[in-house]
């Protein structure tokens, strides 16, 4: 009888306390513990070049990208990205995956050479010498994670041939889920008078842009 009016008591007091709270229990603020957001995506084993995980998003929605190169004034290459359901993250944004946001790395030939949180970019020529090259443009959440769609990373690969001679049509532009080819040429200076030494022409380039189906 007294073991049951001890239990009697002991209720009366945790529910003048509060309830549950007032037993001990506590909240998880009050414990210092943070409730997660529901996760973006699902991680897969595959990972990049770099070791980064794969983050599996659905195709409906899925982050896009479509990679233009052409010839720019500056001794380089002008790199413009064209995204869709993407927006690029500013520097110091919080290392959590948030969906359609982010920061593209750019590869050429594989090897990283650039991290854009813009979709216009100067690449400098000695990344791209003599010969053809691949220029990736490839789309990573804010903790680092590879964007993908299918088993495959979100990402977009122009063929850039730099060569001495040569001539090709003017600009050509890509857009997302599409596949197109064009050329770029930069002009070559014209020659100067006969007593005096013809400057060097313009390296002339070409380019072609292969875009992958969007996923």
């Amino acid at each position: 009888m007294r073991r049951t009016l001890g239990l009697l008591v002991a209720l009366v007091v945790c529910a003048l306390l509060g309830g549950a709270a007032g037993c001990g229990a506590g909240d998880a603020h009050e414990r210092g513990v943070t409730v997660s957001a529901s996760p973006v995506g699902t991680l897969l084993d595959e990972t990049d070049e770099e070791g980064r995980l794969y983050r599996e998003v659905g195709k409906k929605g899925a982050p896009e990208v479509a990679i233009e190169i052409q010839p720019d004034s500056a001794d380089g290459w002008h790199v413009r990205l064209t995204v869709r359901n993407f927006r690029f993250s500013p520097a110091g944004a919080r290392t959590v995956p948030v969906a359609g946001r982010g920061i593209a790395h750019l590869y050429v030939d594989g090897r990283a050479v650039a991290r854009l949180r813009t979709a216009e970019y100067h690449l400098a020529g000695r990344f791209v010498p003599r010969g053809t090259h691949h220029v990736t443009a490839r789309l990573y959440a804010d903790d680092g994670t590879v964007w993908a769609v299918h088993g495959k990373p979100v990402e977009s690969t122009a063929d850039v041939t730099a060569s001495d001679s040569g001539s090709a049509p003017g600009p050509q532009s890509t857009t997302p889920g599409a596949a197109t080819t064009g050329a770029a040429t930069s002009a070559a200076s014209p020659p100067k008078a006969a007593a005096s030494t013809a400057s060097p022409a313009a390296p002339q380039a070409t380019r072609r842009a292969v875009v992958p189906e969007a996923r």
